[in-house]
């Protein structure tokens, strides 16, 4: 699994180097694929030659008609349109809430919408939106009203840029950690790794070092956002829920 790439082509490079030396059956795309500045357009490319199964993160619903609200948002969506081909945006923009793998359930956030986080809440700081907080573990009650009606044995997510699992019942719910855009400090990159055994479910969170100052040069020398980039990137800590 996969999620948040965040259109750092550098970083989702390192990924898939580990991926496909682990040869796994299937590869999942979790969402938030292009909305970054270290060279998205390659990112995109590399994400749709993937042949993954794929569902939409809430980025790829600001590629729908309106989806951009703040003027941040638009000033970043006239940026990717002139870099990121229209045939590539359109496919992102198409891309299904949720999908299924026979028992294993697949979404961004919550099986409802891709805005919302399943395993943990953000609570920020002083009550406001912006600037820092905290995730917190969601009700398990809450938990489980979410996720008992799926009827399945795993239950996939992202959005949060945190990697972490628990069992609701017999349901294994796991949040993937994001390729890029870290939240604990640590700038590697993340994949998760998911194998079926005699035993059970097992999961695997996986960091990938990768060359931080390669997307941040990138990102300066061609976008207006490379400042920003470089303290994401090179901190590893994402504040807010600029998500």
């Amino acid at each position: 699994m996969i999620s948040d790439v965040h259109g750092n082509a550098f970083a989702l490079e390192a990924v898939l180097r580990e991926v496909r030396r682990a040869a796994p059956d299937r590869i999942v795309n979790l969402g938030d694929q292009i909305e970054g500045s270290a060279d998205p357009a390659r990112a995109a490319q590399l994400q749709a030659e993937l042949g993954a199964v794929e569902v939409r993160g809430n980025n790829e619903e600001k590629l729908w008609p309106g989806g951009r609200r703040t003027p941040l948002s638009q000033e970043v969506g006239r940026w990717l349109e002139d870099r990121v081909p229209a045939p590539l945006r359109e496919r992102l923009a198409a891309l299904p809430l949720t999908t299924r793998l026979e028992d294993v359930f697949i979404c961004h956030g919550t099986p409802t919408s891709a805005w919302e986080s399943l395993l943990w809440v953000w609570q920020p700081e002083g009550g406001g939106e912006a600037g820092g907080g905290f995730y917190r573990s969601r009700d398990p009650r809450q938990l489980r009203e979410l996720t008992g009606p799926l009827g399945a044995g795993v239950v996939l997510c992202g959005h949060t840029h945190r990697p972490g699992a628990t069992f609701v019942g017999q349901t294994l719910v796991v949040n993937c950690g994001s390729v890029s855009d870290q939240v604990d400090g640590d700038p590697r990159a993340r994949w998760t790794l998911l194998e079926r055994r005699a035993s059970g479910w097992s999961v695997e969170f996986r960091a990938v070092a990768y060359d931080v100052e390669a997307a941040v040069a990138w990102a300066s020398a061609r976008s207006p956002f490379g400042t920003f980039e470089g303290q994401l990137l090179r901190s590893g800590e994402m504040t807010g829920r600029g998500m």
